[in-house]
């Protein structure tokens, strides 16, 4: 009987073509394209199946590297820091699952996260290997986060980001700007800077756009409602710091600050606040709400 065709996605998997090289092994290839990871370890992911071919059957230490073989591999980080915060489950069906992350949980594995991210807790809590994340939120960011929980109806759900048929809106905390009129929107260029993992503002043609309204005002905050057109990373992060008002507690900008370790008591104030949009199975209206807040 052959093997059961492997989901990666499902399995939450990550894949390499194996790069060009003059290694005997596809062990040899992994331990010099990953020099953080020792052989041991890469021993060990083997002979617990954690290693695989694009078919989903195990790989061996003596599998022989060929260039453009795609591996199936598991991330495996060892003393991984747990996180308290609780997600909160909305709203679940047979196509859709839509969450409230807290602030600092990753949407998906990265770094040093991978078992204290809210697609792993959720595949857990639903019993749902197939659970995958429609969009991103930055792990310090709270509120909603969609998934599509069918393989069948997900390319449908998909198609509403690339092509902007979902409102999203976002709720944060910021310095005030009585100088300017609201509502506003601002445009601009974002690319990646220095570190790598931060964006700037760049001249040449925009590729982002945000709108800004006022939704309450104190003393020296301001209540801000942002609708994201476009999707760039730290977008709302950036153009609030260009328009003179860095949203509270924001470790990155508009200086980078220790971020080794989380301060709980100082959560990023940048609420995903709702989605909107039409169905694309029945055409219906649907709207989900956060139900987590922001300190004013």
């Amino acid at each position: 009987m052959s093997a059961p065709k492997f989901d990666p996605a499902a399995h939450q998997a990550s894949t390499l073509c194996l790069p060009p090289g003059n290694w005997a092994t596809v062990l040899d290839c992994l331990c010099e394209h990953f020099q953080a990871i020792d052989r041991a370890q890469w021993l060990s992911r083997m002979a617990r199946d954690r290693v695989l071919d694009a078919e989903g059957v195990p790989i061996g230490p003596a599998h022989a590297y060929r260039q453009g073989l795609r591996i199936h591999y598991f991330r495996e980080v060892p003393n991984e820091r747990p996180i308290a915060a609780q997600e909160q489950v909305l709203y679940a069906d047979e196509h859709l699952v839509v969450a409230d992350k807290p602030h600092f949980l990753p949407v998906t594995p990265t770094g040093e996260y991978v078992e204290h991210t809210l697609l792993r807790r959720l595949i857990r809590r639903l019993d749902n290997p197939h659970l995958v994340p429609l969009h991103r939120i930055d792990r310090h960011t709270a509120g909603l986060v969609l998934f599509s929980a069918n393989p069948q109806t997900r390319s449908a759900y998909q198609q509403l980001f690339p092509t902007r048929q979902i409102e999203k809106r976002y709720e944060a905390i910021a310095p005030a700007l009585p100088t300017l009129t609201f509502p506003l929107v601002h445009r601009s260029r974002l690319e990646h800077g220095e570190p790598f993992f931060r964006m700037r503002e760049a001249p040449g043609q925009g590729n982002s756009e945000t709108r800004v309204e006022v939704a309450e005002k104190g003393e020296h905050l301001w209540r801000y409602l942002l609708n994201p057109v476009t999707g760039k990373t730290h977008q709302l992060r950036v153009h609030m710091t260009a328009l003179g008002a860095s949203i509270c507690n924001d470790p990155f900008y508009p200086q980078l600050n220790n971020t080794e370790v989380d301060d709980y008591a100082r959560p990023l104030q940048l609420l995903a606040r709702s989605l909107q949009f039409h169905d694309p199975l029945d055409g219906r209206s649907r709207c989900f709400e956060t139900q987590l807040k922001l300190n004013f």
